[in-house]
Protein backbone atom coordinates (compact mmCIF):
# COMPACT_ATOMS: atom_id res chain seq x y z
CA UNK A 1 0.00 0.00 0.00
CA UNK A 2 0.92 3.50 -0.89
CA UNK A 3 1.89 5.63 2.07
CA UNK A 4 -0.32 8.61 1.86
CA UNK A 5 -0.80 11.77 3.70
CA UNK A 6 -4.43 13.24 3.21
CA UNK A 7 -4.25 16.83 1.60
CA UNK A 8 -4.06 19.65 4.11
CA UNK A 9 -7.11 21.69 5.40
CA UNK A 10 -7.54 24.68 4.15
CA UNK A 11 -6.72 26.26 7.66
CA UNK A 12 -3.55 24.08 7.63
CA UNK A 13 -0.07 24.87 6.29
CA UNK A 14 -0.36 24.87 2.60
CA UNK A 15 2.41 25.78 0.81
CA UNK A 16 1.56 28.32 -2.19
CA UNK A 17 2.57 29.62 -5.45
CA UNK A 18 5.59 32.61 -3.79
CA UNK A 19 4.68 36.23 -4.03
CA UNK A 20 8.09 37.74 -4.42
CA UNK A 21 8.80 41.85 -4.27
CA UNK A 22 7.93 41.88 -7.89
CA UNK A 23 4.25 40.85 -7.37
CA UNK A 24 4.17 37.32 -7.62
CA UNK A 25 3.78 34.52 -4.64
CA UNK A 26 4.82 30.89 -4.55
CA UNK A 27 2.49 27.97 -5.42
CA UNK A 28 1.31 25.69 -2.70
CA UNK A 29 4.74 23.65 -2.62
CA UNK A 30 6.20 25.03 -5.96
CA UNK A 31 9.62 26.20 -4.93
CA UNK A 32 12.25 24.06 -6.73
CA UNK A 33 15.78 23.14 -5.93
CA UNK A 34 18.26 23.49 -7.95
CA UNK A 35 20.09 20.42 -9.70
CA UNK A 36 23.22 20.60 -12.57
CA UNK A 37 24.09 18.38 -15.92
CA UNK A 38 26.11 15.61 -14.48
CA UNK A 39 29.63 15.40 -15.91
CA UNK A 40 29.37 11.22 -15.93
CA UNK A 41 26.19 9.50 -16.71
CA UNK A 42 25.57 6.62 -13.85
CA UNK A 43 24.25 3.12 -14.34
CA UNK A 44 20.25 3.65 -16.12
CA UNK A 45 18.39 1.53 -13.51
CA UNK A 46 15.98 -0.83 -14.78
CA UNK A 47 12.45 1.34 -14.55
CA UNK A 48 8.91 0.16 -14.18
CA UNK A 49 6.90 0.11 -16.94
CA UNK A 50 5.30 4.11 -17.82
CA UNK A 51 1.77 2.38 -17.47
CA UNK A 52 2.06 0.81 -14.60
CA UNK A 53 4.74 3.02 -12.79
CA UNK A 54 3.17 4.41 -9.13
CA UNK A 55 6.11 6.61 -8.69
CA UNK A 56 6.56 9.48 -11.68
CA UNK A 57 6.61 13.01 -12.59
CA UNK A 58 3.55 14.90 -11.50
CA UNK A 59 2.85 12.91 -8.63
CA UNK A 60 1.80 14.73 -5.38
CA UNK A 61 4.42 15.05 -2.63
CA UNK A 62 3.21 15.92 1.12
CA UNK A 63 6.07 17.65 3.69
CA UNK A 64 4.95 18.56 7.01
CA UNK A 65 1.31 18.95 5.83
CA UNK A 66 2.28 20.61 2.39
CA UNK A 67 1.35 19.56 -1.24
CA UNK A 68 3.28 20.11 -4.36
CA UNK A 69 4.24 18.31 -7.21
CA UNK A 70 6.83 16.31 -8.26
CA UNK A 71 8.85 17.73 -11.23
CA UNK A 72 11.74 14.84 -12.43
CA UNK A 73 13.20 11.99 -11.38
CA UNK A 74 17.18 12.11 -11.20
CA UNK A 75 19.85 9.43 -10.72
CA UNK A 76 22.86 8.46 -9.55
CA UNK A 77 25.32 5.33 -9.60
CA UNK A 78 23.23 4.07 -6.51
CA UNK A 79 20.32 6.25 -5.75
CA UNK A 80 17.12 7.53 -7.51
CA UNK A 81 15.92 10.60 -6.78
CA UNK A 82 12.46 12.79 -7.10
CA UNK A 83 12.51 16.62 -7.84
CA UNK A 84 10.32 19.11 -5.93
CA UNK A 85 10.72 23.01 -5.19
CA UNK A 86 12.42 24.41 -2.66
CA UNK A 87 9.39 26.89 -0.94
CA UNK A 88 7.65 23.65 -0.35
CA UNK A 89 10.03 22.70 2.60
CA UNK A 90 9.71 26.42 3.48
CA UNK A 91 8.81 27.48 6.90
CA UNK A 92 7.76 31.24 6.11
CA UNK A 93 4.64 33.02 4.56
CA UNK A 94 4.17 32.70 0.59
CA UNK A 95 5.48 36.17 0.35
CA UNK A 96 9.16 34.87 1.51
CA UNK A 97 10.47 34.06 -1.72
CA UNK A 98 14.06 35.04 -1.41
CA UNK A 99 16.12 31.51 -1.07
CA UNK A 100 18.84 33.56 0.67
CA UNK A 101 16.96 34.36 3.50
CA UNK A 102 13.46 32.25 3.87
CA UNK A 103 13.42 29.85 6.52
CA UNK A 104 13.27 25.85 5.55
CA UNK A 105 13.09 22.20 6.99
CA UNK A 106 16.32 20.86 7.16
CA UNK A 107 17.56 18.01 5.26
CA UNK A 108 16.29 14.57 6.79
CA UNK A 109 13.38 15.81 6.53
CA UNK A 110 10.12 12.72 5.74
CA UNK A 111 8.57 13.81 2.51
CA UNK A 112 5.34 11.53 1.90
CA UNK A 113 5.42 10.43 -2.07
CA UNK A 114 2.13 9.45 -3.56
CA UNK A 115 2.75 5.89 -4.96
CA UNK A 116 5.92 5.21 -2.57
CA UNK A 117 5.57 2.42 -0.06
CA UNK A 118 8.19 4.32 1.89
CA UNK A 119 8.42 8.55 2.92
CA UNK A 120 11.05 9.98 0.71
CA UNK A 121 13.93 11.85 2.80
CA UNK A 122 15.04 15.61 2.05
CA UNK A 123 18.65 15.03 0.96
CA UNK A 124 19.59 18.39 -1.31
CA UNK A 125 17.63 21.58 -0.99
CA UNK A 126 19.10 25.16 -2.86
CA UNK A 127 17.73 27.39 -0.39
CA UNK A 128 19.65 25.67 2.41
CA UNK A 129 22.90 25.26 -0.06
CA UNK A 130 22.57 29.05 -0.86
CA UNK A 131 22.32 30.29 2.63
CA UNK A 132 25.65 28.13 3.80
CA UNK A 133 27.06 29.18 0.69
CA UNK A 134 26.64 33.18 1.74
CA UNK A 135 25.08 33.39 -1.98
CA UNK A 136 24.33 37.00 -3.18
CA UNK A 137 23.57 36.89 -6.41
CA UNK A 138 19.57 38.17 -6.39
CA UNK A 139 18.65 36.20 -9.47
CA UNK A 140 19.65 32.73 -7.93
CA UNK A 141 18.15 33.91 -4.57
CA UNK A 142 14.74 34.46 -6.11
CA UNK A 143 14.27 31.67 -8.62
CA UNK A 144 16.76 28.88 -7.19
CA UNK A 145 14.47 26.57 -5.82
CA UNK A 146 14.89 22.94 -5.96
CA UNK A 147 15.00 20.04 -3.59
CA UNK A 148 15.89 16.36 -4.00
CA UNK A 149 13.48 13.95 -2.73
CA UNK A 150 15.82 10.32 -1.91
CA UNK A 151 13.61 7.64 -2.67
CA UNK A 152 13.69 4.49 -0.54
CA UNK A 153 15.32 1.45 -2.58
CA UNK A 154 11.81 -0.41 -1.87
CA UNK A 155 10.45 1.91 -4.35
CA UNK A 156 13.07 1.85 -6.62
CA UNK A 157 10.85 -0.77 -8.85
CA UNK A 158 8.03 1.82 -8.94
CA UNK A 159 9.45 4.30 -10.55
CA UNK A 160 9.05 6.00 -14.35
CA UNK A 161 11.05 9.13 -15.11
CA UNK A 162 8.28 9.62 -17.90
CA UNK A 163 6.06 13.27 -18.50
CA UNK A 164 2.22 11.89 -18.18
CA UNK A 165 0.19 12.74 -21.13
CA UNK A 166 3.49 14.11 -23.11
CA UNK A 167 6.41 11.61 -22.67
CA UNK A 168 9.99 12.79 -22.27
CA UNK A 169 12.23 14.00 -20.89
CA UNK A 170 14.89 14.20 -23.54
CA UNK A 171 17.33 15.51 -21.81
CA UNK A 172 18.05 19.21 -19.84
CA UNK A 173 16.84 21.89 -22.34
CA UNK A 174 18.04 25.89 -22.86
CA UNK A 175 16.57 28.69 -22.75
CA UNK A 176 13.03 29.21 -23.89
CA UNK A 177 12.42 31.64 -26.40
CA UNK A 178 9.48 34.37 -26.50
CA UNK A 179 5.97 32.87 -28.28
CA UNK A 180 7.47 29.22 -27.98
CA UNK A 181 5.35 26.80 -26.43
CA UNK A 182 5.49 24.90 -23.38
CA UNK A 183 4.28 21.63 -21.97
CA UNK A 184 3.51 20.79 -17.99
CA UNK A 185 1.39 18.94 -15.82
CA UNK A 186 0.18 19.61 -12.19
CA UNK A 187 -1.44 18.04 -9.75
CA UNK A 188 -2.51 20.52 -7.49
CA UNK A 189 -5.42 18.48 -5.02
CA UNK A 190 -7.57 21.51 -5.58
CA UNK A 191 -7.95 20.30 -9.00
CA UNK A 192 -10.00 17.20 -7.78
CA UNK A 193 -8.98 14.73 -10.15
CA UNK A 194 -10.33 17.21 -12.88
CA UNK A 195 -9.09 17.30 -16.40
CA UNK A 196 -6.61 20.01 -15.88
CA UNK A 197 -3.51 18.47 -14.77
CA UNK A 198 -2.13 18.91 -18.73
CA UNK A 199 -1.33 22.17 -19.45
CA UNK A 200 -0.28 24.01 -22.59
CA UNK A 201 1.46 26.72 -22.32
CA UNK A 202 3.42 30.03 -24.08
CA UNK A 203 7.22 31.24 -22.88
CA UNK A 204 7.47 35.01 -22.79
CA UNK A 205 11.00 34.87 -23.13
CA UNK A 206 13.82 34.48 -19.95
CA UNK A 207 14.66 36.89 -17.92
CA UNK A 208 16.81 37.17 -14.36
CA UNK A 209 19.89 36.26 -16.34
CA UNK A 210 18.71 33.24 -17.39
CA UNK A 211 17.46 31.75 -14.11
CA UNK A 212 13.69 32.20 -15.06
CA UNK A 213 11.08 32.13 -17.73
CA UNK A 214 7.35 33.69 -17.10
CA UNK A 215 5.03 31.83 -19.04
CA UNK A 216 1.26 31.89 -20.16
CA UNK A 217 -0.49 28.52 -19.57
CA UNK A 218 -3.85 27.33 -20.02
CA UNK A 219 -4.89 26.37 -16.85
CA UNK A 220 -2.60 28.98 -14.65
CA UNK A 221 -0.20 26.80 -12.14
CA UNK A 222 -2.48 27.24 -8.93
CA UNK A 223 -1.16 26.36 -4.98
CA UNK A 224 -0.53 22.88 -4.82
CA UNK A 225 1.54 22.77 -8.29
CA UNK A 226 4.49 24.12 -6.93
CA UNK A 227 7.35 22.53 -8.53
CA UNK A 228 5.48 20.71 -11.47
CA UNK A 229 7.76 19.90 -14.41
CA UNK A 230 7.98 21.86 -17.73
CA UNK A 231 9.02 20.98 -21.36
CA UNK A 232 9.88 22.93 -24.15
CA UNK A 233 8.90 22.21 -27.73
CA UNK A 234 11.66 19.71 -28.21
CA UNK A 235 10.52 17.54 -24.79
CA UNK A 236 13.57 18.93 -23.01
CA UNK A 237 13.27 19.50 -19.05
CA UNK A 238 13.47 23.26 -19.42
CA UNK A 239 12.16 24.16 -15.60
CA UNK A 240 10.13 23.89 -12.56
CA UNK A 241 6.75 25.95 -12.08
CA UNK A 242 7.88 28.44 -9.17
CA UNK A 243 5.65 31.63 -8.56
CA UNK A 244 2.36 33.24 -9.79
CA UNK A 245 2.91 36.73 -11.00
CA UNK A 246 -0.02 39.45 -10.30
CA UNK A 247 2.26 42.10 -12.12
CA UNK A 248 3.79 43.25 -14.31
CA UNK A 249 2.00 40.05 -15.91
CA UNK A 250 -1.23 39.01 -14.61
CA UNK A 251 -1.29 35.14 -13.72
CA UNK A 252 1.72 34.40 -15.51
CA UNK A 253 4.03 31.74 -13.92
CA UNK A 254 7.79 31.81 -13.01
CA UNK A 255 9.62 29.00 -14.47
CA UNK A 256 12.71 28.13 -12.55
CA UNK A 257 15.11 27.23 -15.18
CA UNK A 258 16.64 23.64 -14.45
CA UNK A 259 19.96 24.02 -16.31
CA UNK A 260 20.92 26.69 -13.94
CA UNK A 261 19.58 24.63 -10.70
CA UNK A 262 21.47 21.55 -11.84
CA UNK A 263 24.67 23.53 -11.90
CA UNK A 264 24.44 25.20 -8.73
CA UNK A 265 23.62 21.99 -7.14
CA UNK A 266 27.01 20.13 -8.80
CA UNK A 267 29.23 23.09 -8.14
CA UNK A 268 27.88 23.21 -4.48
CA UNK A 269 28.15 19.98 -3.27
CA UNK A 270 24.91 18.30 -4.23
CA UNK A 271 24.46 14.76 -4.71
CA UNK A 272 25.78 13.78 -8.50
CA UNK A 273 22.75 13.46 -10.16
CA UNK A 274 21.60 13.37 -13.73
CA UNK A 275 18.61 13.68 -15.17
CA UNK A 276 16.41 10.32 -15.76
CA UNK A 277 15.01 10.70 -19.50
CA UNK A 278 11.91 9.32 -20.26
CA UNK A 279 11.32 6.07 -21.41
CA UNK A 280 7.92 6.70 -23.51
CA UNK A 281 8.82 9.27 -26.49
CA UNK A 282 8.04 13.24 -26.43
CA UNK A 283 4.74 13.77 -28.13
CA UNK A 284 3.48 17.31 -27.80
CA UNK A 285 -0.70 17.76 -27.39
CA UNK A 286 -2.11 20.42 -27.62
CA UNK A 287 -4.17 20.48 -24.10
CA UNK A 288 -6.81 23.20 -24.08
CA UNK A 289 -6.13 27.01 -25.68
CA UNK A 290 -2.74 28.53 -26.07
CA UNK A 291 -2.97 32.00 -24.95
CA UNK A 292 -3.59 34.53 -27.56
CA UNK A 293 -2.51 38.21 -27.21
CA UNK A 294 0.92 37.89 -26.15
Amino acid sequence: MSAFFPPPHPRTRRRTLRRSAAVTFGLAGLFVGATVAPTASAAAPTWAPAATATVKPGVQTYTAGAQCTANFVFTDATDVYIGQAAHCSGTGGATETNGCLAGSLPLGTPVNVNGASKLGIMVYNSWLTMQAAGETNPDACQYNDLTLIKLDPADHAKVNPSVPTYGGPVGVGDATAAGETVYSYGNSSLRGGAALLTKTGVSLGTNANGWNHPVYAVTPGVPGDSGSAFLDKDGKATGVLSTLALAPLPLSNGVSDLDHMLDYLLSHGGPNVQLANGTEAFTPKLIGLIPLGL
